[in-house]
């Protein structure tokens, strides 16, 4: 039933990204960051001798919510780069929107680390047995795709995100034209 339910969170994570990006490719961009994250999580759970559980899987679903914000965060910001800040697409486009981005995407995964570090170093306190699991899952799993994400999405935008983009900003485009045609009669 949570393998079911997972597919059918993905498809529709996947749907509200297409929806908002209307490119299945800026959406697959966003989304590689939770297999990212998944390589730190499986890692801190082996580390920490934690087994998979209901816990743990709460822990997996947090983290894809967070993995997928940083990669919209980083997508968003490299598209009003080039729609409102004359930016074109280019690899120094890229650099600037990933270096501005950098503060926020550490400052928050750094943050929620730290609030995690009582309840990993905790574990056999009374009342933690739940909690610890899914502390292990999500300060494992930021670590990697707060690492992983700096480097990749770049990558991946810069190699695959360039028609995109560019379909995404004539639609804009042409949207705000036939608004205004609009609004001047």
């Amino acid at each position: 039933r949570i393998a079911i339910l997972s597919l059918i969170s993905l498809a529709m994570m996947f749907l509200v990204l297409y929806s908002r990006y209307r490119s299945s490719i800026l959406a697959l961009i966003i989304m590689a960051n939770i297999p990212l994250a998944l390589i730190g999580s499986v890692i801190a759970m082996w580390v920490a001798g934690v087994s998979l559980s209901v816990a743990t899987m709460v822990g997996f679903i947090t983290l894809a919510g967070i993995a997928s914000r940083n990669g919209i965060l980083k997508i968003s910001h490299y598209i009003n780069l080039c729609r409102y800040e004359g930016e074109s697409f280019s690899q120094s486009m890229i650099v600037r929107g990933s270096i501005e981005r950098l503060t926020p995407v550490l400052m928050t995964a750094l943050v929620a680390a730290f609030a995690l570090v009582p309840l990993l170093l905790a574990s056999e306190a009374p009342g933690k047995e739940i909690l610890h699991p899914v502390a292990v899952v999500i300060f494992g799993g930021l670590i990697s795709s707060t690492l992983l994400d700096t480097l990749l999405t770049p990558l991946l935008f810069w190699r695959f995100g360039a028609k995109a983009t560019q379909a995404l900003l004539q639609h804009s485009e042409t949207e705000r034209s036939s608004e205004s045609m609009q609004d001047a009669f």
